[in-house]
């Protein structure tokens, strides 16, 4: 047994010596070291010699496995150290490359006037409200003094999944459900989503984005309507922005107006943003009407309100000097990618 153990030893160190990769290591390992191993075959002979024997055997057993695992590990580092060595060659890696950089997107133009907007209302004491963009016709239209058969309701034909929802027309929703489950005072904004059913061309889009606003409270005139708007575009496009309001008619606003603004472009003098004309419309308002209120449980013989509500899009075509409103839904990065 001594003569088959150390002729074992010297078998795997040539053996091992002579491994060229991990794969053969391993194959190696098993063929020496493995339960069906030759060291393993040898050592089921340790029954067949003499007691005095079997430790003097078993001692030798012992080191020859220890000198193979030695053997193995050693030549385990070297072998990784070759392979490594050789897949570098074969790849021909250049590791003093610049790696690939990761382009970092940003806020989309709408969000970015959206937010702004958003910041300069909280600043004045709203909060922002949300709402279904699936609603009923009665908070989309009754509950605003917009009654079945009203000719505001052709004006603002919408999409309707059956006679009872259809997708809001505008986020005036929002201010019903608000004035159902508050009680003044109330300051709001409402951003979001609406639809109409509008073909897609330059100005117009069967989805766009709108920021209403709502306050009711005691002693509210078209005064206060006025100043906070006025406040808001002072904001957005600097101190000597005027406003300047028309009357219009809206079903839900008793009086109703529109508003201007004085070109932020050429500050009134003319030119292409303005048309020639100084002056862009910006947004329709007014003070609530008392049958609004009424809808909503509110007394309007105490309360009184105002609501206003401006086209976000609009809003980021004239700031950014965007021309067709379909470069914002279009996802082309050579577009977004300048804001």
């Amino acid at each position: 047994m001594r003569e088959k153990l150390e002729s074992l030893k010297v078998s795997a160190e040539e053996a091992l010596s002579r491994a060229s990769d991990s794969r053969e290591l391993e194959s190696l390992r098993v063929r020496y070291l493995g339960k069906k191993g030759e060291l393993t075959a040898i050592l089921k002979q340790m029954g067949s010699l003499a007691p005095e024997e079997r430790p003097v055997m078993g001692a030798l057993a012992n080191d020859v496995r220890n000198r193979i695992e030695e053997m193995l590990g050693k030549r385990s580092v070297e072998i990784e150290a070759l392979e490594l060595e050789k897949k570098l060659q074969d790849e021909d890696l250049d590791i003093t490359l610049p790696s690939k950089r990761k382009v970092l997107g940003h806020k989309h133009p709408m969000n970015i006037l959206q937010d702004e907007i958003v910041e300069i209302f909280r600043s004045m004491g709203f909060v922002v409200a949300e709402g279904p963009e699936i609603e009923t016709p009665y908070y989309n239209f009754t509950a605003l003094n917009t009654p079945e058969g009203h000719p505001a309701r052709d004006v603002q034909d919408t999409f309707y999944f059956s006679d009872d929802l259809l997708l809001r027309t505008q986020t005036s929703s929002v201010q019903i459900r608000a004035m159902e489950n508050m009680s003044p005072p109330i300051r709001l904004i409402a951003p979001g989503r609406v639809y109409r059913k509008d073909d897609v061309d330059a100005t117009h889009s069967p989805m766009f984005h709108q920021i209403e606003g709502l306050v009711v409270d005691k002693n509210i005139t078209m005064g206060d309507l006025k100043g906070t708007l006025d406040t808001l575009f002072k904001e957005l496009y600097g101190k000597d922005i005027k406003t300047r309001f028309r009357p219009h008619h809206f079903p839900f606003t008793e009086p109703s107006a529109e508003m201007d603004l004085s070109c932020f472009a050429c500050r009134g003098q003319g030119c292409r943003v303005c048309k020639g004309e100084g002056w862009i419309e910006m947004l329709g308002c007014g003070v609530v009407h008392p049958r609004v209120l009424e809808y909503c449980n509110i007394d309007p013989t105490v309360y009184t309100g105002f609501a206003f509500g401006l086209g976000t899009e609009r809003m980021t075509m004239l700031r950014y000097e965007i021309e067709d409103m379909r470069l914002l839904f279009e996802n082309d990065m050579r577009f977004l990618s300048q804001f």
